[in-house]
């Protein structure tokens, strides 16, 4: 008979969930990935527009000022969220990190089972034959007495 691990539904269940949590975790990470790139757009624009006020006529330094302090007031809103986003994505990796765990121990729980299992299916056979030994000892020995 094979052997059946009588807590696989419970280990097929939090493999579903770690895998549901690993999908969740990726998504965390794109939103972080997306949000430390718009910072990335906005540092640029603040770079751009430097060099442009350079160029530009001293009449329009005003506009130009302000249009800075926008783009700054921008990257700090923007770099708020990327920390909230990476709070949450923390989070996120903490309950994978957890779910990973819970499934090692069903999985270490399932090998250790499945090596007593093993054991006794040895010893088990192992009587087989020795029985069968017994069985044939005796019979040789009635054969040889008659």
């Amino acid at each position: 008979m094979p052997f059946r691990y009588r807590l696989q539904k419970i280990l097929n269940y939090r493999e579903n969930q770690r895998e549901e949590q690993r999908l969740k975790v990726q998504k965390a990470q794109a939103a972080v990935n997306e949000a430390e790139n718009n910072i990335k757009k906005n540092n640029q624009a603040i770079v751009d527009t430097k060099n442009g006020m350079r160029s530009a006529d001293p009449t329009l330094y005003d506009y130009y000022d302000k249009f800075l302090k926008h783009l700054y007031e921008e990257a700090e809103r923007l770099e708020q969220i990327r920390q909230e986003l990476q709070e949450i994505l923390d989070e996120e990796i903490k309950k994978l990190v957890k779910c990973e765990q819970n499934v090692k121990v069903l999985e270490k729980h399932k090998d250790k089972n499945k090596e007593i299992y093993l054991q006794e299916e040895k010893a088990e056979e192992l009587k087989q034959f020795s029985e069968l030994g017994v069985t044939r000892f005796f019979r040789k020995k009635t054969e040889n007495q008659q």
